[in-house]
């Protein structure tokens, strides 16, 4: 009766606060999923306070016997499964693998580990909070969260099914889970691995020591001999981005396109519906995950210039972005975009440097919004700082009390995010200069300043990437309902969610294949060569290399990936030749406008079309580097 109380218990505080439907969504990819699984694995946010408010004995569970409190959630899941029918090739209660997340723990001392206090409790298998400093750690592994085995004896009844399911416990081996000396109950006869319903995760492990211990490296030892003890820690699935995410990342595993197609369909469906901007989106996603302060000697920036029609809409999706990011700064007009000197007010006589919007958003995005808001002398210095990457601070010695000039550089480490109004009275009236085939025209911006811009975007309503109607309902709806989520895609992954992912694609650390890196040199090379002139040279900037690689990198970073592969080039080369055509026309590589999302993304068919349109896209790419590339008979040996 207790148990079943319990139990009764678990299910009310799933339906409160809102893991019931979480689970249910869960349930749903791995229904969906093509992919054969031995062990279903589902995270569980628990409050313990709220849980022992609601029962005394379940919190005591979950808080001093967290395994048999998992068995708990385990049997409740395992019937709403059964109930409800989430989950058709689920057939055991043992393939459900609970795993309890704590938002917090009581803060009482029993709670707290401590090495440096004895004596220490070895045998309870509860959580505790330790804060102590890393001196150690191991590269990722894989370990196996869950297995199958069958019985070798084909005439035995368990040779088939889900009897046999081996489960990761905490503070189990990798044996205790993958052996080969396992017996069947019923004959005797040995247990066969089924690797294909085998399922990995990630593990890390580290070396903590308790932050007092630091206090002998610092020469508080008096010369006597001390000693300290580490603390071994097994980090379990250290990748930081959510369940939701991860479970759709496992899905398109088969395909290098799919993940950051679904991404860019889906973000920001608060302000816009899925599917409409998705050539935008997927460029503000890669600005984000490739803009850090991580390399003090590159600047891995990515600049987006955006023309537009529908410059509210665009102001609040790049508002929205970067807000997902610690250092998004949103440049107001009063104020200054980069450094200014003024007199200390505090009569020292010292010069006071003040900021600026740019230098504050070190390491993130400057969103300076409209070009047309700013003056002639404001974008010369833009068009220096973005070719730069660093602002030169000058001091006239006379002006403050000084008897020599100073002056002082500061690295400019963030990307800037603006649009321009195609549909401001000014442009409306300016008379049009002829334009070659897909060029825009950009007469009234300077040219330079555009050319500064590592991507020009358009985004008006003739542009493929701007679909009116659907537009159209969702400002109604939001109209009518400003907090509503209307849309799937809002609840399953939130704001918090991408938050994680963008924190995690940030700090990965990616390399070029080798057949990428090939890739990348002989398109530069190849559009080099088509669009350089006899009179004026080459259009492409030598900055024109650097923007590819790091197109590149963002789209491998934007797929959780380590490695640059030649499907991440791909995309680069898509995204950086249809900017080159806004700004200089089309070209022998014609890209058509919507190259990189040919189809509306409605399921999975449409992602299969999609992926063959690319797969085309690169043999296209291939033979133009071929013909135009290094090593053809079109380069002279200077190029």
């Amino acid at each position: 009766m207790s148990n079943l109380k319990m139990k009764e218990a678990a299910l009310i505080y799933l339906d409160r606060s809102g893991g019931l439907q979480k689970f249910i969504d869960d349930c749903k990819y791995y229904n969906d999923s093509k992919q054969s699984y031995a062990v279903y694995r589902f995270k569980i946010l628990i409050n313990p306070s709220d849980v022992v408010e609601l029962d005394a004995e379940l919190g005591n569970h979950i808080l001093h016997q967290p395994l048999k409190a998992a068995e708990v959630f385990q049997s409740v899941c395992f019937i709403a499964v059964k109930t409800l029918s989430l989950i058709g090739q689920l057939q055991t209660e043992t393939q459900i693998n609970i795993v309890l997340k704590l938002t917090h723990l009581p803060p009482l001392p029993s709670y707290g580990l401590d090495l440096c206090e004895f004596p220490l409790d070895y045998t309870s298998q509860r959580f505790y909070m330790m804060q102590g400093i890393v001196i150690a750690m191991t590269t990722i592994t894989k370990y196996t969260q869950g297995a199958r085995f069958l019985c070798s004896d084909e005439a035995c009844p368990l040779s088939k099914g889900f009897q046999y399911i081996r489960v990761h416990v905490p503070g189990a081996t990798e044996s205790a889970t993958i052996r080969n000396d396992f017996l069947c109950n019923l004959c005797a006869s040995s247990l066969q691995e089924d690797r294909k319903f085998r399922v990995l995760g990630d593990k890390q492990i580290v070396e903590i020591i308790a932050t007092k211990a630091l206090r002998a490296f610092q020469g508080y030892s008096n010369n006597q001999p001390f000693r300290f003890q580490s603390l071994t820690i097994f980090l379990r699935v250290p990748s930081g981005i959510s369940d939701n995410f991860r479970c759709l990342l496992s899905l398109t595993s088969s395909s290098c396109w799919k993940f950051t197609a679904i991404l860019a369909n889906i973000f920001a469906s608060q302000i816009t519906p899925p599917g409409t901007y998705n050539l935008l989106k997927l460029c503000l996603l890669m600005s984000l995950v490739q803009t850090t302060d991580r390399n003090k000697e590159l600047e891995d920036c990515l600049d987006i210039l955006i023309i537009t029609s529908d410059t509210l809409l665009i102001d609040r999706l790049l508002n929205f972005s970067i807000n997902l990011v610690p250092r998004g700064i949103r440049h107001l007009v009063s104020t200054e975009i980069f450094p200014t000197l003024s007199r200390n007010k505090y009569g020292t006589g010292a010069v006071s440097i003040q900021a600026g919007s740019a230098l504050l958003a070190k390491g993130g995005i400057c969103f300076i919004g409209d070009l047309a808001s700013h003056k002639k002398d404001k974008l010369e210095q833009l068009q220096t700082v973005l070719e730069s990457r660093s602002i030169t601070v000058y001091i006239p010695g006379k002006k403050f009390g000084e008897d020599i000039d100073q002056q002082m550089t500061f690295p400019v480490q963030c990307s800037f995010w603006s649009f321009v109004d195609v549909d401001s009275s000014s442009r409306r009236n300016a008379q049009k200069i002829n334009t070659l085939i897909g060029q825009m025209d950009c007469s009234l911006i300077p040219a330079n300043l555009v050319e500064a811009f590592g991507l020009l975007i358009n985004c008006n309503e003739s542009s493929p990437c701007h679909p009116f109607l659907p537009t159209v309902q969702h400002t109604l709806n939001k109209a009518i309902n400003p907090e509503g989520l209307f849309y799937a895609a809002s609840r399953q992954f939130t704001t918090e969610d991408f938050e994680k992912l963008l924190a995690f694609a940030k700090n990965l650390n990616v390399e070029f294949s080798l057949e990428a890196e090939r890739m990348t040199h002989g398109y530069y090379l190849a559009s080099r060569r088509i669009r350089t002139g006899s009179v004026c040279g080459s259009k492409l900037s030598a900055s024109a290399l650097k923007y590819l690689v790091f197109l590149s990198e963002a789209h491998a970073r934007l797929n959780l990936r380590n490695k640059v592969l030649k499907e991440d080039v791909l995309i680069a080369a898509l995204l950086f030749e249809t900017s080159l055509t806004l700004k200089y026309g089309a070209t022998v590589f014609c890209v058509a406008p919507n190259a990189v999302f040919p189809f509306e993304l409605y399921n999975e068919e449409y992602l299969e079309q999609r992926d063959l349109y690319l797969t085309q896209c690169q043999q296209q790419l291939e033979q133009f580097i071929a013909t135009y590339g290094p090593g053809t008979t079109i380069f002279s040996s200077d190029e």
